[in-house]
């Protein structure tokens, strides 16, 4: 793909970045991407090209957003550190101080910080979890408040796939004095005072014209990419930990409209957030350099930036097959997803969209895509772009510090 199918720019020193970035187009697959960097609160790296809708050849515009899936756990996380930083809620207190309901069924010792670590043992939903029940948000909080978890809170990690933002979201509205959802206060508390194109809920009155369109990754050829081997196995069984985690109730796709791109007022915190790279940026950015802008509190910033506290078990995780470490909403840099410096803290999401904040260097990044990558975890996409980034400032992209 030639330089002129893509737009932007990368501040003098980055240019390597640009050059990865058409790479991806050449030879990599690409089909419709953006990335944007900042460095000490100056943006360096700010590219978009491609296909925004592969039917149709439509480019992908300056302005064009995209579903990020998990990557949009970040984003969640963001909006609850701002609630911590502001007092509503303390991640080392039970969750039914702050939401009675909860105790039910065995959870009444399960602190936030177990929640948002997914060591609570609620990775999955017994009850159905639709798209009706997604939108009442008092119907969910009971099936939530029900829910039993599957193992003692607190002693084994499984990864959260979809309700850790049902969670947070019900979190968030019991502390909120306005009672809202984590989409509302992530939009009227985040995204509005810092001028972001990403919406947890995106609303009715963002055209077609914006959004890129999903293009699926071929699920045989996926398969042969699934590690390890009892990753494959578990996302098979209907049965299994994984399957039940990630693929159903309410499962990956929720967020798709035929019709419209994707679903309108709909909020699915942990996988359904649609924006721009540009965006989730800047978000990151505004944390990676002290969170003046949203009057983050030091204490916060550094509960982020701290490493993983395990469950007693370890870091394990049930559903994922693998060890990793989560933290506070946040997936940390570690020997299996090493990223940044030990203090960075974001997300992934499936298909190969990352974003992150990495105080150390005062870097806020994120890469989003919409021809989905089979590889799970660290898309040779994204990985090309932050190690051209990481290589510039002198620094190792794999950086991070060692499970314990």
């Amino acid at each position: 793909m030639p330089n002129e199918c893509f737009s932007g720019f990368t501040a003098p020193g980055f240019e390597a970045v640009k050059e990865a970035f058409a790479e991806n187009f050449k030879r990599r697959g690409e089909l419709g991407a953006a990335c944007c960097i900042y460095y000490h609160g100056e943006k360096v790296v700010d590219l978009w090209g491609g296909i925004r809708n592969k039917a149709t050849g439509e480019p992908w515009e300056e302005d064009t957003m995209v579903l990020v899936f998990s990557t949009t756990k970040g984003m969640a996380g963001l909006a609850i550190a701002l609630a911590n930083s502001r007092g509503l809620l303390d991640y080392e207190e039970p969750v039914c101080k702050y939401w009675p309901e909860f105790s039910k069924n065995g959870k009444e010792q399960v602190t936030v910080r177990q929640l948002l670590s997914h060591q609570a043992g609620l990775f999955a939903l017994n009850a159905t979890v639709d798209r009706h029940v997604v939108l009442n948000l008092d119907r969910l909080a009971a099936v939530l408040a029900e829910q039993e978890p599957v193992w003692k809170p607190g002693t084994h990690q499984a990864y959260h796939a979809f309700s850790l933002g049902f969670y947070e979201s019900e979190l968030l509205r019991r502390v909120d004095p306005l009672n809202r959802s984590l989409g509302q206060f992530f939009q009227e508390e985040i995204a509005t005072p810092l001028g972001l194109d990403f919406y947890i809920r995106l609303p009715d009155s963002i055209p077609n014209s914006r959004l890129a369109k999903i293009q699926k990754f071929n699920s045989f050829l996926a398969l042969f990419s699934v590690k390890p081997a009892s990753l494959l196995l578990a996302s098979m069984n209907p049965h299994s930990y994984t399957y039940r985690a990630m693929f159903v109730n309410p499962g990956p796709w929720l967020p798709i409209d035929d019709e419209r791109v994707y679903t309108r007022n709909l909020e699915v915190p942990s996988g359904g957030g649609v924006g721009t790279a540009r965006a989730m940026a800047q978000a990151y950015s505004v944390f990676a350099t002290g969170g003046h802008e949203l009057g983050l509190r030091k204490e916060t910033l550094d509960a982020l930036m701290a490493p993983a506290v395990p469950p007693t078990n370890g870091f394990y995780d049930e559903v994922v097959k693998k060890e990793w470490a989560l933290s506070l909403g946040f997936l940390k840099p570690c020997p299996t997803y090493p990223y940044g410096t030990a203090s960075a803290f974001g997300s992934s999401g499936a298909g190969g969209s990352f974003g992150f904040a990495d105080p150390q260097t005062g870097v806020g990044y994120a890469y989003v895509c919409n021809r989905m990558g089979a590889k799970q975890g660290g898309d040779p996409r994204e990985m090309a772009l932050r190690k051209a980034f990481y290589k510039a400032i002198g620094r190792s992209v794999f950086c991070g510090a060692p499970l314990t």
